[in-house]
């Protein structure tokens, strides 16, 4: 938890100073205000710790910048209804940043009585007009922030079609909703495309509605797709790494919020069993699904529930693929023009291409 001494060094010091506390307990006023570079273990096993983190030289100067770039700790508490309307907006403008760098066509639609984004890029070979890549975005489950963000760079490097799933959102809709949206958009694509010439993937909220939707389909018996991208996500609804009690969404800076016990009431989530092996897939039977490529980073706050689900995906004999980038936040690549982002989207391409008609 960040105190008045530590938030005012910082600014001094013009480096990003982290004074966390995992966990609020009774015990912390027992402790003295730790000095900078220093941790104390309570009696709990809570680290009560602070640490000066300064922007690494690893990453790019262009990442640099962007991490030094201040933002206020305080909590914005934006309604859905501001959410969707901020998502929106950005969305329609990012589609017009990105033609430069990434053309493509983008039109709505309706498959399977469920709303999708179609991006095509400007020129799509012969051999790849049989494939067809699923996305579904990012938002919380409660809006729409990367329909656009995520698919326009991965159809233009892969010069490949993308459906992405506009499903339902909450706390109109609670679970599953989203994975029955997707699972028809997919039995729906199967009447066009075989199951080797389609991949599922997506990020944050779609990373975690990636791995549902591949257990509800094994689930169902249904053939599963030629590959899945798993771009930080997590497979347990009901419990939090530490990356969750360290980051917030702009990693270092900005509001941070670390999970309370017990769990705040989930409306994406409503009454199910938080050991659902559909709603976490870590529960599930994970042997057989496909080629899996997993990616996150050093300062994103599902670090942790990324890494374990690769994890469990392992154990169960998956081939898989993990990728973690040094220093930088949650769902780094939907600043599409970092020269990591660039990196990240040819990565997500790249292995999509080599599993794409096997």
């Amino acid at each position: 938890m960040l105190d008045q001494r530590t938030l005012s060094m910082s600014r001094f010091e013009r480096s990003i100073l982290l004074a966390l506390s995992l966990g609020i307990l009774p015990a912390c006023a027992t402790h003295s205000v730790p000095k900078p570079d220093s941790s104390t273990i309570d009696e709990h096993g809570t680290a009560h710790v602070t640490r000066v983190v300064p922007v690494p030289e690893t990453i790019s100067a262009e990442a640099q910048k962007w991490l030094a770039q201040p933002m206020s700790d305080a909590d914005q508490n934006v309604s859905v209804a501001e959410n969707r309307a901020k998502a929106e907006t950005w969305q329609e403008t990012l589609a017009k940043d990105m033609q430069s760098m990434y053309p493509a066509t983008l039109t709505k639609d309706t498959i399977a009585g469920v709303p999708v984004r179609i991006i095509t890029p400007p020129s799509v070979p012969a051999e790849k007009r049989d494939r067809v890549m699923i996305n579904v975005h990012g938002g919380g489950f409660q809006a729409d922030w990367g329909s656009v963000a995520e698919t326009v760079p991965v159809a233009s490097l892969a010069q490949t079609k993308v459906v992405a799933v506009l499903y339902r959102l909450s706390p109109d809709y609670a679970f599953p909703a989203a994975a029955d949206d997707t699972v028809a958009v997919y039995k729906e694509l199967l009447k066009s495309y075989k199951p080797n010439n389609i991949v599922l993937y997506g990020t944050s909220a779609g990373a975690i509605l990636t791995g549902e939707v591949a257990v509800r389909l094994k689930q169902l018996g249904l053939p599963l797709p030629a590959a899945l991208g798993i771009f930080s996500g997590s497979g347990d609804l009901g419990k939090y790494g530490d990356s969750q009690a360290i980051f917030g969404l702009e990693g270092l800076k900005g509001p941070l919020s670390p999970p309370e016990k017990p769990l705040p009431k989930d409306p994406h989530v409503a009454s199910t069993n938080l050991r659902d092996p559909v709603l976490s897939p870590l529960y599930a039977d994970l042997k057989g699904l496909p080629p899996t490529f997993f990616l996150s980073s050093g300062r994103d706050l599902l670090l942790s529930e990324t890494v374990n689900l690769h994890r469990a995906f392992l154990h169960a004999g998956v081939e898989t693929q993990l990728v973690v980038f040094d220093a930088l936040p949650h769902a780094f690549w939907n600043q599409f023009t970092l020269p990591e982002s660039i990196e990240a989207h040819r990565m997500m391409a790249d292995f999509f291409d080599k599993h794409l008609g096997k």
